[in-house]
């Protein structure tokens, strides 16, 4: 990963770069408002300074960390309000680990239900089969 910009705006392929983001990517970012107002030159193309390439790094974190698109927009208006109070940040943060927390007791269940159906799977040359039955909604 490139440092972040010290001398100056940069173009969209170098602010990908240093951020670790597509520039696809930090594209949509600005649509979504996330980025805020990003400069232009003349012509038309996009030039971003070191603070987009911090946001750019807050917003991939975020993701990376499964936040939602609208939890992060949350998460980067709080960051830039410097009157923020922490309690709103950790509300969001502790919605989202409740999410994740139900996300991983589902797939736990998941496990368990194909861990059963697998072993009772002959798994040989007979046709009858448990996961298959268990799929269609036949087996019991």
């Amino acid at each position: 990963m490139s440092a972040t910009p010290a001398s100056g705006p940069i173009g969209i392929g170098e602010a990908a770069r240093a951020s670790g983001v597509s520039a696809k990517m930090v594209r949509h970012y600005e649509s979504l408002g996330l980025l805020g107002q990003v400069a232009r030159t003349d012509s038309g193309y996009r030039q971003y300074g070191a603070a987009d390439v911090h946001t750019l790094r807050f917003i991939r974190r975020a993701r990376d960390l499964g936040f939602s698109m609208a939890e992060i927009a949350e998460l980067v208006s709080l960051w830039h309000d410097r009157s923020r109070a922490s309690a709103d940040v950790k509300r969001i943060a502790q919605r989202h680990l409740a999410e994740l927390e139900q996300r991983i007791a589902a797939l736990q269940d998941m496990r368990r239900t194909l861990d059963q159906l697998v072993c009772h799977c002959h798994g040989d040359a007979r046709p009858d089969c448990p996961i298959l039955d268990d799929l269609a909604g036949t087996s019991g």
